[in-house]
This record gives C-alpha cells, structure tokens and sequence, in this order.
C-alpha cells in the first residue's frame, strides 16, 4: 500500500502548498507566496553568509514558449544534464498552479514544458539542477532550540511520510545538548554541520539578514523552517526556508510521554491535543464511511484525505514524521495528531472507541 501510495506522490510531485490549498487557513495564501519565491530568500542567505543551495536558472515561461536566443543558448549548453523543471505563478497571482517536473534531462523538460496550457506571460521557469538525495532533513530553528528529522533516503520520501520501511532519526538541540533518537553518529554530525551554516555571530550580519528577509535570529541561529539535501556526490543544499511556517512552530517542542502509560499504541507527536472517539480504519477515500468526530487511522494521508482530515477529531498514522506534509496540515487543522506508529492499522478496529494523547504519544482505549 505505501509503496503505491510513494509511487502516486512521485508522479504527481505534490508541494506543501498543495496539500494546504484547500485547508482554508488564515495563512494559506500567505504561504503560498512563502513557498513560491523560497530560493530568492535562499538566495539572499548565500550571498550574505554563503548558505549552499540549489540555485535556479530562470526565465520568463513566454522565453520558453518563444525559445528566446538565451534559452537556446543555455539548452545547447545544459540540455543533457538533469534538472528539476518549476514553473511558478508570479508575484500576486495566487490563484494559478505551481507546476513541476524533475529527474528528466532540460531538453525531456522543454518537451514537458509544451504540453502544459497556462497563461505563459504569467509564469516564471526555474531549471534546478536535480541529483539523487542519498540524506535528507526537515528542521525547525526557534526560541526553544532546533528540532527535526534526518532520514537516510529521498528528500521527497521524508517530506510525504513515506519512509521506504526505515524511519527518519529524530533530533533536538535546545541550544546546549544534542540528541537524537535513536543515536547515530552518521546524523548527528551531519545536522552538527547544518546548524553551523545558519549560526551567525557577527551582529551586522543578522542585522542585514533581519533587514533584507524580515528575519530573527534564536542565540545567533536563524530561525525558521528548513529543508535540505545531502547527495551522493558528497553536496549539501538547502531546498527551503520558510520564515510563515517557523513562525507558526514557534512553541514546536518535542514531546516525550513521562507519563508512564503504555497505552495499545505509540506514535511520534505532529500536532499536539487530546481527542475520544471511534476509529475509522481507512485504505481508500472513495470507499470510506468516514463520519464527524472519527478517528482517521491510516498507513499515510495524502491529499484527497482532507476531507476526512477536517471531519476527524484525530489523525493517526503508521508512516510520517513530526514534520512530513501531513503533520504539518494537521496542525494547520488543529487537529491531533500521531504519525510513525507502525502498526496503529493492524492493532486498532474499526468502531474501537479511543482515546488519541496526541501530545504524550499515546493511544488508549475507553
């Protein structure tokens, strides 16, 4: 089931921002626009401190549909090479979609590029180089230290929730210690070298980072929400930096159960509360019953899963991370929320009534 569930969420590149499209948030359109001109803020951060990333090669979207004498230039130059093909609405134009392909050579994207039917003088085209990530992170930088997750595997596999039968390590730093669960020297050294790359000690620099990106900064780390990138090729890339979505983690912090209930099943907390109710076991949207104030269990939600994500009185998960896609819409929702349980589908039933700790990582039973 996961593995064709990865399959339909490689094909159809699905963003953050399409999985919130249709939540209705107050921010919603807000990190629309967050999303859609992240490598320029990335940008910014190389510039100023050197921060790596994958940097685009941009131009109008009428340039591709006119093959401008730049584009040919650069496609006789780069078009065997592979890249990450994004064709972004431009500023205020919220209303359109953000379209992509990636893993295919400049020259496949151009032929993918003249079947999309969009208003071209309305869209922008960035050609991101494109390799396979061998190491992967999601993190949160602020007031209460950084927290996140690495996982040996594709950035796409950990952002969806995923995991390919291996789950991501968890990590946190509250700005005198580290640690991940479980340990691995591997992780730690690698998420060590992230957080040096945003820690800023000059006091003029976070000053003109502050000015230029409306930044702050926690004991001279910036904060906000990131991704990155780790390949094979030994090349690290920040992929993300989304100030709206670190804002709204602001009071993130990893939650551990000390309550000393075992509870019939454990999960990693993704948006904390507490909820009652009957489990509703689901392997299809189209097939499902699913009723106000269910219970969603489920192997991963993805985005035809809304629906039942806004009548659910909690999310329950066997795949997914603190930070995947998912858990990030479940807190948008204000929902309780549990992921990485592995097994909550096998253990539960259908009508059990329960109890959902979303914030202990706990499930009982009534």
């Amino acid at each position: 089931m996961a593995d064709e569930q990865l399959a339909k969420l490689l094909e159809t590149q699905i963003s953050l921002t399409e999985w919130l499209r249709d939540v209705n948030g107050q921010e919603a359109s807000l990190l629309y626009e967050e999303d859609n001109h992240k490598r320029y803020r990335i940008g910014v951060l190389h510039d100023i401190i050197g921060l790596p990333y994958d940097k685009p090669t941009q131009f109008e979207a009428q340039a591709l549909k006119d093959r401008s004498p730049q584009l040919k230039k650069f496609l006789a130059e780069h078009g065997e090479e592979l890249c990450a093909l994004r064709l972004i609405p431009k500023p205020g134009k919220t209303t359109l979609q953000k379209l992509r392909m990636r893993g295919i050579s400049i020259n496949q994207a151009m032929d993918w590029f003249d079947q999309q039917d969009i208003p071209h003088r309305d869209y922008l085209a960035d050609f991101v180089p494109h390799e396979l990530s061998a190491l992967s992170t999601i993190f949160v930088v602020n007031r209460h230290g950084i927290y996140g997750e690495v996982y040996f595997g594709t950035h796409t596999a950990l952002t969806q929730g995923f995991h390919e039968g291996k789950s991501p390590i968890t990590f946190a730093y509250d700005f005198k210690h580290w640690k991940l669960s479980p340990a691995n020297d591997d992780a730690l050294a690698h998420v060590k070298s992230l957080a040096k790359l945003i820690h800023v000690t000059v006091a003029a620099t976070q000053k003109e980072i502050a000015t230029k990106l409306n930044a702050s900064f926690s004991h001279d780390y910036l904060n906000g929400y990131f991704e990155t990138t780790h390949f094979q090729s030994g090349v690290t890339w920040f992929i993300d930096y989304n100030r709206i979505l670190g804002q709204q983690y602001s009071d993130f912090i990893i939650t551990q159960d000390d309550s000393g209930q075992k509870g019939i099943v454990r999960g990693r907390t993704a948006s904390a509360g507490k909820a009652s109710g009957k489990v509703k076991i689901v392997s299809s949207v189209k097939e499902s019953d699913f009723a106000e104030g269910d219970i969603l269990v489920c192997a991963m939600t993805s985005p035809d899963y809304l629906p039942l994500m806004k009548k659910a009185a909690a999310i329950v998960t066997d795949q997914g991370g603190i930070l995947c896609h998912a858990a990030i819409v479940a807190r948008e929702l204000k929902k309780p929320c549990l992921v990485g349980t592995s097994n909550a589908t096998q253990v539960l039933r259908d009508g059990q009534r329960v109890t959902v700790d979303a914030t202990n990582g706990i499930i009982s039973a009534q």
